[in-house]
């Protein structure tokens, strides 16, 4: 679980409201409804039901989703290359691999699956598991887009409402913060919410694209009958210098 998430998000609205001193005046239910209600329901518009419940999904891999460092995934696949040159492919049946995607693989070596087509499904997995990721990151960019557009749309709003009553000098001050609070609303959902969750994704999107390439290898390797030892050499390149230096001594 990654609480950076959580605590950054709870630190900027504390922030903000602590800033705010009385939330009351900021608070207003009609400019609530045109931003949140309003983008909410164009976003569906512009979505379908299946992508608008898969997002929530997808962005809670922000908290919920490990990234498995690939030193780790290495020397996993290291280990299972091992057992496999020892004792045949059969002998990876009921190893523990908490990697989906690497368990698909080594699921299929057990199976006696020919190379070629362990290839074709692993690399039709991994580019789903990008689409997914894609379709996530589309929403909550399509959010970022329109919560500042509702927020302009309730700025006119109110300004209409507010001098349209100019004789009612009760009717301006809830038609000002219409048109006021609806902006605010607006840039809140953008920059607080939608950025954060957008670049996060792109982030894990990212690692988890080039995991999923690291195990492809690993797995072809082990296929292939390749000596374990040469398999650190072959897939280094997929390590951050630290990472490099733990998997040297460990060789």
């Amino acid at each position: 679980m990654d609480i950076a998430t959580i605590i950054g998000f709870v630190a900027t609205f504390g922030l903000i409201i602590s800033a705010l001193g009385d939330p009351g005046p900021f608070i207003d239910m009609p400019s609530i409804l045109i931003v949140v209600g309003g983008t909410a329901t164009t976003v569906l518009a512009r979505s379908s039901f299946p992508e608008y419940i898969a997002a929530i999904g997808v962005a809670m891999k922000t908290i919920k989703f490990k990234i498995d460092k690939p030193e780790d995934l290495i020397e996993q696949l290291v280990n299972l290359g091992t057992i496999a040159r020892k004792d045949g492919m059969i002998a990876l049946e009921g190893q523990d691999i908490p990697n989906a995607y690497m368990a698909k693989g080594i699921r299929m070596l057990v199976d006696g699956t020919e190379g070629s087509m362990i290839k074709s499904a692993l690399e039709r997995e991994k580019e789903m598991i990008s689409a997914r990721n894609s379709t996530g990151i589309a929403f909550f960019d399509s959010v970022k887009e329109v919560a500042p557009a509702m927020g302009m749309i309730g700025t006119l709003v109110g300004l209409v409402i507010m001098l349209g009553n100019m004789s009612d000098p009760k009717s301006i001050g809830p038609a000002f913060a219409v048109a006021l609070l609806t902006t605010m609303y607006g840039a809140v959902i953008a920059n607080v919410i939608c950025i954060p969750l957008i670049q996060k994704l792109q982030k894990l999107d990212a690692a988890e694209s080039m995991n999923n390439d690291l195990i492809l290898e690993g797995v072809m390797f082990i296929q292939s009958g390749g000596n374990p030892r040469m398999l650190t050499d072959l897939l280094i390149s997929f390590v951050d210098p630290k990472g490099r230096a733990k998997l040297e001594a460990a060789a």
